[in-house]
C-alpha cells in the first residue's frame, strides 16, 4: 500500500508541477508533510538541501530520496517513476501539440500566462525554504526573537559572494555547510 501512496503523491506532483523543480516544490511539501506526514519539516529541509547538491533536477532528486525515507530502494524507484510518468506524458504531448500549433495567439497567451504563476510557487517554496531556516518555523507567523542571526549572517555574506565574485554554487553551498559544521560543533550559541 506505501508503494501505491508513494507512486500517486509523485504522480500529482509531476502531473502538477508546471515550471521546474523549483516550483514542484510546494507541491513535494504539501504530500510529504501534510497528506501523508512521511517526513518533519527538517527533515524535509535536510532532503532539499541534499536534493539540490546532488546532480540532476531537484523534483525527481527529493522523490527518490523521499521515496528512500519512507520504503528503502524500492520505494525510491516507486516515488521517482510516479514523479517522471506524468512529465513524460505530457512533454511528449505538448511537444507534439506545440509544433502543430506553435502560430495560434492563444497558444503564445496561456505561455505568458503560466508565467507568473510559477513565478508565485517558487516565491512560495523559497519563503517555506527561508521560514525553517531563519525561524525553524514552517509558517506565520514568526517572531523576531525566534530569528537566528548566524543563519541569517550566513546567508547574507554566502549571496554577497555570489553576486560579487560569480562563483561556483556549489562550493558557496561547501563553504556554508562547513561554517555550519563549525559553528554547531564549536560555538556555544548555534
Amino acid at each position: 500500500m506505501i508503494y501505491l501512496q508513494l507512486f500517486w503523491s509523485f504522480f500529482q506532483v509531476g502531473l502538477f508541477s508546471f515550471g521546474g523543480g523549483y516550483a514542484a516544490l510546494p507541491l513535494i511539501q504539501e504530500q510529504v508533510l501534510e497528506v501523508h506526514p512521511w517526513l518533519t519539516s527538517t527533515e524535509f529541509i535536510d532532503i532539499l538541501t541534499i536534493s539540490q547538491m546532488t546532480p540532476g533536477p531537484i523534483a525527481i532528486n527529493t522523490s527518490t530520496f523521499v521515496g528512500t525515507k519512507v520504503a528503502g530502494l524500492p520505494g525510491a524507484i516507486v516515488a521517482t517513476l510516479g514523479c517522471v510518468t506524468p512529465s513524460a506524458i505530457i512533454v511528449l504531448t505538448l511537444a507534439t501539440l506545440y509544433y502543430k500549433y506553435k502560430g495560434i495567439s492563444m497558444v503564445q497567451g496561456v505561455i505568458k500566462g503560466l508565467r507568473p504563476a510559477v513565478v508565485a510557487l517558487i516565491a512560495s517554496a523559497g519563503l517555506s525554504i527561508l521560514l525553517t531556516a531563519f525561524f525553524n518555523k514552517d509558517s506565520f507567523p514568526v517572531k523576531i526573537e525566534d530569528l537566528s542571526w548566524i543563519s541569517v549572517g550566513i546567508f547574507v555574506f554566502c549571496l554577497f559572494i555570489l553576486r560579487k565574485f560569480k562563483l561556483n554554487p556549489i562550493y558557496i553551498m561547501l563553504f556554508a555547510g562547513v561554517i555550519g559544521i563549525i559553528l554547531h560543533f564549536f560555538t556555544p550559541f548555534a
